[in-house]
Parts: C-alpha cells; sequence; structure tokens
C-alpha cells in the first residue's frame, strides 16, 4: 500500500509529499509498459520536452535558450494557448521542434469521462500540426483512454524537473534534474508562468551542463 501511495503521489506531480522522485521510479515505468518513459540509447542524447505552452514570456525564453545552444526540444501544447498565442506556435514549428497534443483544456484523464477526455483531444488536434505524440496532463490518465489512442505513442517521462512546485527552491530543481538525467532521458520542464521561476533559472544551467560534457538535445522522432 504505502509503495503504491508513493508512486500514486509521484503521478500526480504531488510536491508536498515526503518522496520527491525526480527520476520516475522503475516500478512505475513496469506498471506501464506501452507508455514512453525514455528513448533506448547509449548515445549522450536527451529529449528536452515543455508542457502546458505556448505562453507569452516562459515558450519565447524556452526558444532563446534552445537557439542559443543549438538544441531542439519537444513542445507538448495545450490546444487553447495554441488559438490564444498563434504567432508563438508558429515560431516553435518554425525554428524546427516537435509538437505533441496535451489536450486543448488540460483536462485530468483520472477524473474526466472517457468521451468528454478524447473529444479535447481531438479539438486539440484540430489546431495543431499534424502530430502522432500524446502527453496527458499531470500524467492522469485512465486504461480505457490508453486503448482509444493506439494512434498516438503516449510519451510520459523519465526525468520531472519539479520546476512548477512553489515548495522546491531553484537551485533543488536545477540539482535534481541535472542528478537523474541520463542518455535518452526524456526530461519534463514547463513553459507556464507557474513554473517560470524556477525553469528560467534551471534550463540554461541545465542545457550548459550537458552541453559541456558533450550531450546534444534532440526532439522526440528525430534520429
Amino acid at each position: 500500500m504505502a509503495t503504491r501511495m508513493i508512486l500514486l503521489c509521484y503521478l500526480a506531480g504531488s510536491s508536498n509529499y515526503a518522496f520527491v522522485f525526480f527520476r520516475t521510479p522503475f516500478l512505475l515505468r513496469l506498471l506501464y509498459p506501452k507508455l514512453t518513459w525514455r528513448i533506448s540509447t547509449e548515445e549522450k542524447i536527451i529529449y528536452l520536452t515543455f508542457d502546458d505552452g505556448p505562453v507569452p514570456g516562459p515558450t519565447e525564453f524556452v526558444l532563446d535558450q534552445l537557439k542559443a545552444f543549438q538544441a531542439k526540444a519537444t513542445f507538448f501544447c495545450i490546444g487553447n494557448n495554441v488559438v490564444q498565442h498563434n504567432s508563438i506556435y508558429q515560431r516553435i514549428i518554425e525554428e524546427g521542434h516537435a509538437v505533441g497534443n496535451h489536450t486543448y483544456n488540460h483536462l485530468r484523464g483520472w477524473n474526466t469521462s472517457d468521451d468528454i477526455y478524447l473529444k479535447d483531444i481531438a479539438d486539440c488536434r484540430q489546431v495543431l500540426q499534424n502530430t502522432k505524440l500524446f502527453r496527458p496532463p499531470f500524467g492522469r490518465i485512465k486504461r480505457s483512454q490508453m486503448k482509444q489512442l493506439s494512434h498516438y505513442e503516449i510519451i510520459m517521462w523519465d526525468v520531472l524537473s519539479y520546476d512548477y512546485a512553489k515548495s522546491i527552491s531553484r537551485e533543488r530543481c536545477l540539482r535534481g534534474v541535472i542528478s537523474a538525467t541520463r542518455e535518452g532521458s526524456i526530461v519534463v520542464f514547463h513553459d507556464s508562468i507557474k513554473a517560470n521561476t524556477n525553469m528560467s533559472y534551471a534550463l540554461p544551467k541545465f542545457l550548459d551542463h550537458f552541453t559541456n560534457k558533450g550531450y546534444l538535445f534532440h526532439s522526440l522522432g528525430e534520429g
């Protein structure tokens, strides 16, 4: 029971729980083996991902940093944000990054009926470039919903930065994400107002650290 509670709190993204895992617990990956948690590679490649944009300010900051380090990434976009801030979304595409579906209204799959959840994903799909990548908001998705999304690759993560968590300092955010990242890691940051304080501190230093170690940053689906 204790293990189950720890895993559920991790999946829910709780920052107040006593256990904070910057790297996804192995048992959780075993419970959901059909989801993509990490890319199998021995090469020095990291897959940066950004959730919840596009948002004026944070997304533009992320794009500037990626350009400075000649890095590519994957942006899991909320459909409503794409509609409101389409020029920023177009910049993501023009600068060669990948995009993925993150629902239209950032719905929690656990608390949403399948019909409403799937319609929200379909609504997001209408405003995105063609993509086969999907990430459930908060990592919360029912098995019944997974089964109906077989045409998508459901992307989870190997490393969670906790950049959105007010109880985690920006220094701890940086230390945690650096120590957890390895070859093939799918790393989650957020290009959102809520995460901006920690993200804007940690991301440039994260990029600099691993660039100096000879790592490359690829978008998902890139060779």
